[in-house]
């Protein structure tokens, strides 16, 4: 499973380094997340007609069959001191406990127990983000695929994560500035992945961001973009 770029790498929020309405893409390192901005489709954002989670499938289903729920699956990659419930069908499958150090979204240090609600899975680009920005035409296979990716997926504190709702970069930043560059290269990473679009707000907060870490390097994910035939009952 491909894992998202390292949590504390990238960098802040600059000030002074664009122009008013946005960066441009000149000065971009080929493939980086920065010069990756000027190959997404620029549309405004679609009605959220007939949005429902369900319509991206069963919520962390095990798409790529490794017999744990995609959820645990993240957990496992992004908490340290991990401990499991253990039972003769699960093994080292269902996380009971661990330490997210640091949230990304935040820089400070939380405790993941399960049962409790401190640090949830995010959705870099949001479900209902991506549905009103041409997931609402996509195959059932494809939605679903879309919400287990790694790619877009990352364990962060839970409060930040439902004041972010179903922001874009032009809505919402993770509070941890030094974050920025990373969380907004892995959106750039998921969009031209799965031909999601961007608003000119969107397009022109992602470049003030990325002029700030032009070197910044485009996250790369091997998950298919279509889930498994069984899962493509919606």
């Amino acid at each position: 499973m491909a894992a998202v770029p390292a949590l504390l790498t990238g960098c802040g929020l600059g000030t002074g380094d664009t122009a008013e309405g946005g960066a441009t893409g000149a000065g971009a390192e080929a493939g980086s997340a920065l010069a990756a901005v000027d190959t997404l489709t620029v549309k405004g954002r679609a009605p959220k007609t007939g949005y429902d989670r369900g319509r991206f499938g069963s919520a962390w289903a095990d798409t790529d069959s490794n017999g744990c729920p995609t959820r645990d699956d993240i957990l496992k990659r992004d908490l340290t001191d991990v401990t499991y419930q253990r039972s003769r069908q699960d093994g080292e499958c269902r996380v009971a406990s661990g330490r997210l150090a640091p949230d990304p979204y935040t820089g400070r240090d939380v405790t993941f127990r399960r049962g409790r609600s401190q640090v949830d899975i995010d959705h870099l680009v949001a479900l209902s983000d991506a549905w009103q920005k041409g997931a609402a035409r996509w195959a059932p296979g494809k939605r679903i695929a879309f919400a287990n990716d790694p790619l877009n997926l990352v364990a962060v504190d839970a409060g930040p994560n439902r004041s972010k709702g179903d922001g874009d970069t032009a809505t919402w930043l993770p509070p941890n500035k030094g974050y920025r560059c990373t969380y907004v290269a892995g959106q750039v990473a998921v969009k031209k992945k799965y031909g999601v679009w961007v608003t000119a707000a969107e397009r022109d907060a992602m470049k003030k961001v990325l002029s700030t870490c032009p070197a910044e390097n485009l996250p790369t994910g091997t998950a298919p973009t279509a889930a498994p035939p069984r899962f493509h009952a919606r």
